[in-house]
C-alpha cells in the first residue's frame, strides 16, 4: 500500500468514527450514572472546594474533572458528559492502531482501526457519559508504553507510562491490572542477547520507576479526607482476599458464564470465530506477541469473575481490546489465505454483516439494538433509563414562566432528582427535591402544595397511593417494556 494511500484510510477511519460516535449522540436518554456524574461535574465547576465530590461515593475523580471543559463548551449537559468518551474513544482508536504497528507491523494497523470504529461494544460505550472508555484508553496506552520499554529500555517509556497507568488509576481502581501485568511484555524480551541480564534489570529498574510514578499519581486522591471511600466502595463490587480463600470457586464458574455470553454478545458470533480462526495462523509467526494479548484479556476476565460480587458488561470493556487486535491480524493475513475473490467477499460480508448492523441501530434506532438483557434492563427498558426525562424538563420549564412550581421525585440521588438539576438548576420558579422512599416525604409534598403548583416524578412506583389526591400528567414508557417514568400533579384539597 502507497504511503498516501495509507494516510488517506487513516483519515478515513478516524472520520468515519468521529461519525459513528457523534451522530445522534443524545437520541439514547441519560442513565442513572451519566446523571450523577454530570451532576458532580456542575458542582465541582462551580466551586472548586467539590472538584472530589466523586469521592463520597468512592468513585475516582479524573472522569468527573475532564467533564469540566466539556460543559463550558456544549450546552447540553448530556452531550458534555459523553464527549468526554467521545474524545477517550478516539484516543483507543490512535492507541490500538499504534499497538498494532508496534506488535504486528503496518499490515494490522488498517484493520485494527476499521474492528475498532465497527465494534458494537466500544461504539455503545464510546457514546456514553460513564468512565469505562476512559478506562480502556489508559490500558491501551498502558500495554503501548510497556512493549516500547521492553524493546527500547529507553527512561521516557518508564515515565509515560508511569503517568498512563497514573491516570488510569485516578479513573478506576481495575488499571490496578496494568501494573500486576507488567511483568508479562517480558515475553517480547530478547532472552538471546548476550548481555540479557544487565539489560533485564535495567528493565526491572524502568519497572520501578514506572510503578512509583503510577503510584504517586493515584495518591492525589489522598489529598482529600474522603480517600479511603474508594477502597470502602470497591468492597461493594469486589469480595475481600479472606472471603475469597474461604471459598475460591463459590462465584468462578456463575460468573465466567455470564461474562462470556456478554463477550459474546458484544462481540458478536462472526468476530468470535474469526478471532479463533485468526489464533490458529497467528500463533505461527507471532506466538509471542499473541500470549501477550491473551494474558491482557484472560487475566482480568477471569480475576473479575472469581471476585466480583456485582457485575456489568462495562467492566470486562476494557480488557477486549486485545481480543480485536487479535482478529484485525487475521484480517491483514486474509488475501493471502483466501486467494478467491469471490470467497474473500464472502468472508468479510459475514464477518461485518451483523456487527454493523447492531452499531447502527445503536446510532440510529437504540431501542431496537440487540443488547445484552443486563445493559437494555440498565439503558432502556428499566427505571435506571431516562426515557421521559426530556418530556418531564421541557414540560417544567414551560409551567414556571407562568408560576412557582415544585417537583419532588422519587428518589434521592442518581436518576432523580440530578437529570432534572443538571438541565434545570438556576432556572427561575422551579424547586425540585428529592424523597426516597416517596412515602415518607408526602406530609412535606402536601404542604408545599398548599402554597405552589406541585408534581411529583415516580421513578420506580407504577401506581402510587390510591388515596393520594394526584392527577396524571404524563406517562412515559421505559424502551419496550411495561415500566413507565409518571408525572403526577398533587391537586389542591
Amino acid at each position: 500500500m502507497k504511503t498516501k494511500q495509507f494516510w488517506l484510510m487513516i483519515a478515513g477511519i478516524i472520520v468515519l468514527y468521529l461519525a459513528t460516535r457523534l451522530i445522534n449522540l443524545a437520541l439514547l436518554p441519560i442513565f442513572t450514572d451519566e446523571a450523577i456524574y454530570i451532576r458532580w461535574g456542575q458542582i465541582g465547576l462551580r466551586d472548586a472546594s467539590h472538584r472530589f465530590l466523586s469521592l463520597e461515593d468512592g468513585k475516582q475523580p479524573l472522569f468527573v474533572w475532564l467533564m469540566y471543559p466539556m460543559l463550558k463548551i456544549f450546552a447540553d449537559p448530556l452531550v458534555a458528559g459523553r464527549m468526554v468518551s467521545v474524545i477517550a474513544g478516539l484516543a483507543n482508536l490512535v492507541g490500538l492502531m499504534a499497538l498494532a504497528k508496534i506488535l504486528f507491523g503496518k499490515k494490522a494497523i488498517i484493520p485494527s482501526g476499521i474492528l475498532y470504529v465497527v465494534s458494537p461494544f466500544f461504539l455503545f460505550y464510546d457514546r456514553l457519559a460513564l468512565y469505562d472508555s476512559l478506562t480502556t484508553t489508559f490500558a491501551i496506552w498502558a500495554l503501548v508504553f510497556q512493549v516500547l520499554m521492553v524493546k527500547t529500555l529507553r527512561v521516557d517509556t518508564a515515565l509515560l507510562l508511569g503517568m498512563t497507568v497514573g491516570g488510569g488509576l485516578l479513573t478506576k481502581s481495575s488499571a490496578q491490572f496494568s501494573l500486576f501485568l507488567l511483568p508479562v511484555s517480558l515475553l517480547l524480551f530478547d532472552w538471546r542477547q548476550k548481555d540479557k541480564r544487565q539489560k533485564l534489570a535495567r528493565w526491572f529498574g524502568l519497572a520501578v520507576i514506572a510503578s512509583i510514578i503510577a503510584t504517586l499519581f493515584s495518591w492525589m486522591i489522598k489529598l482529600s479526607p474522603l480517600g479511603h471511600m474508594v477502597a470502602q466502595k470497591n468492597l461493594t463490587f469486589i469480595l475481600p482476599f479472606s472471603e475469597f480463600l474461604a471459598d475460591p470457586f463459590s462465584r468462578l464458574l456463575g460468573n465466567l458464564r455470564g461474562l462470556t455470553d456478554w463477550l459474546v454478545a458484544y462481540l458478536t458470533w462472526p468476530w468470535v470465530i474469526g478471532g479463533v480462526t485468526s489464533l490458529y495462523f497467528a500463533c505461527k509467526k507471532h506466538l509471542r506477541q499473541i500470549l501477550l494479548l491473551l494474558a491482557w484479556w484472560l487475566a482480568p476476565f477471569v480475576v473479575l469473575a472469581a471476585f466480583a460480587i456485582v457485575l456489568y458488561p462495562r467492566f470486562i470493556l476494557f480488557m477486549t481490546f486485545p481480543l480485536l487486535l487479535i482478529l484485525a491480524l487475521g484480517l491483514s493475513q486474509a488475501k493471502t489465505i483466501i486467494r478467491n475473490k469471490f470467497l474473500l467477499f464472502t468472508f468479510y460480508f459475514l464477518l461485518f454483516v451483523y456487527p454493523l448492523y447492531f452499531s447502527y441501530t445503536i446510532i440510529a434506532r437504540p431501542i431496537d439494538a440487540p443488547l445484552p438483557l443486563a445493559d437494555r434492563l440498565q439503558f432502556i427498558d428499566d427505571w435506571p433509563s431516562g426515557y421521559g426525562i426530556k418530556e418531564v424538563v421541557a414540560f417544567a420549564r414551560q409551567k414556571a414562566t407562568a408560576e412557582p412550581i415544585f417537583i419532588a421525585t422519587e428518589g434521592t440521588f442518581g436518576l432523580t432528582p440530578y437529570a432534572l438539576t443538571i438541565y434545570l438548576q438556576g432556572t427561575p420558579n422551579i424547586d425540585i427535591k428529592g424523597y426516597w422512599p416517596i412515602t415518607d416525604g408526602w406530609e412535606e409534598i402536601s404542604r408545599i402544595a398548599q402554597e405552589k403548583t406541585t408534581y411529583i416524578l415516580f421513578k420506580d412506583t407504577q401506581e402510587p397511593p390510591s388515596f393520594w389526591p394526584l392527577e396524571l400528567i404524563a406517562s412515559h414508557r421505559k424502551g419496550k417494556a411495561n415500566v413507565f417514568m409518571k408525572l403526577y400533579r398533587v391537586t389542591p384539597p
